[in-house]
């Protein structure tokens, strides 16, 4: 079975996020079915893709709007009022309709497409639409848009966010209707979507690596917690929020505290323990050199790849009850609590005293159901492709 993976970005082996980091799972586990996969999209400028002989790239896009000038965020804003796109859609459409269609003539014969989240399959929905297709989705897109709506800081984003959440909710009933199979990433997701049916749906259980971690022994602990994320993604700034305003202050303040990633402007703390650092060569040495890792999601949807990641690695760790979804298991050194007092004691408490886990377990029981899932999927859409040719 050839399939068509077709995505906003397209993996350059960098797996700077999460959606990166889920994608790359995705793909392994098509392959692992024996599914030849071509991932079309876009890429960063400067990139170059990981997989080049099985990739098509359409062109290279900056679609962040974080680090976007004025002028072109009005221009996005201008294209989307007028297309009626959502405005993470019109960043796509720098190539045509039939820029795309030539690409997919030129991939050759293929059994269906992998539809990879709303964003680029809204972009170029028309040209989508004549095979069949599984829907991914990430996240239930327009319940977050909704959220950021809430959290908004103005009337214009309040406005831009309750736009999006309108639009996207009858793209993400359409696509899921015309999917002949969906794949979400979180159980809860799948009722949200209308398509909690065995027959519609089935949820991807994500790993962040390919290999199970092994145990390093000892860890050097540098500080007592560290976070890593993209922080200019809204979800994830809503729940930095949270934890600098609610979590932090009851802190001690010889309590350190590193914060690693994008950050958007405006974000400081008092407390003498916080320090931002940015951007880390490495992610994975930067989170194993904390005492305890506080998972802090408190809005959104899908799954918190860093929280899988946490409990791959064996990390100490304190979890919002919203950093656990899409996950049905927690180890023994994970603390889940939603109040922000307890949530600082227990912080405390699991840094003073260090207990590491063995994630291995853990990582191959989510491979096993990511796999089965998968072939799930597969065989709903082997079914159709047998239907056409009978």
């Amino acid at each position: 079975m050839h399939l068509l993976f077709a995505t906003s970005i397209v993996p350059d082996g960098a797996l700077a996020s999460g959606y990166e980091i889920a994608n790359a799972a995705i793909i392994d586990a098509l392959r692992r079915a024996g599914a030849r996969v071509t991932v079309m999209g876009f890429i960063w400028p400067g990139k170059t893709p990981s997989d080049p002989q099985n990739t098509i790239v359409l062109d290279a896009v900056e679609v962040r709007t974080e680090s976007a000038p004025a002028l072109q965020k009005l221009i996005w804003l201008g294209k989307a009022v007028v297309s009626g796109l959502t405005f993470s859609s019109v960043k796509l459409r720098v190539v045509s309709d039939a820029d795309v269609r030539a690409a997919i003539d030129n991939a050759g014969p293929f059994d269906g497409y992998v539809l990879n989240s709303v964003q680029f399959a809204g972009a170029f929905e028309k040209v989508l639409a004549d095979r069949p297709s599984i829907f991914v989705a990430h996240n239930v897109e327009h319940r977050s848009a909704e959220e950021n709506a809430a959290a908004a800081g103005s009337a214009f984003q309040r406005w831009l966010f309750r736009r999006e959440a309108r639009l996207l909710e009858v793209m993400e009933e359409r696509l899921c209707r015309v999917a002949r199979f969906v794949f979400t990433l979180a159980e809860e997701d799948r009722a949200a979507l209308g398509v909690a049916s065995g027959d519609r749906s089935a949820v991807l259980p994500l790993v962040t690596r390919a290999e199970a971690p092994t145990n390093k022994g000892l860890r050097r602990i540098d500080f007592d917690a560290a976070l890593i994320g993209t922080w200019t993604w809204q979800p994830n700034r809503i729940g930095l929020d949270w934890f600098l305003t609610k979590v932090v202050p009851h802190l001690r303040p010889d309590f350190r505290i590193r914060i690693a990633g994008s950050m958007p402007s405006g974000v400081t703390s008092t407390h003498p323990g916080v320090q931002f650092v940015g951007r880390v060569p490495d992610a994975q040495a930067f989170v194993r050199g904390a005492a305890v890792i506080p998972l802090i999601s408190t809005a959104g949807s899908g799954v918190q790849l860093k929280t899988i990641e946490t409990f791959e690695l064996g990390l100490p760790c304190v979890a919002t009850s919203r950093s656990l979804r899409g996950i049905g298991y927690r180890p023994q050194n994970c603390v889940v609590t939603d109040d922000p007092v307890a949530f600082a004691s227990a912080l405390e408490a699991a840094a003073a005293d260090i207990r590491d886990a063995d994630g291995s377990a853990f990582h191959r029981r989510q491979v096993r159901a990511l796999d089965a899932a998968i072939g799930l999927g597969l065989e709903k859409l082997g079914a159709v492709r047998r239907e056409v040719a009978a």
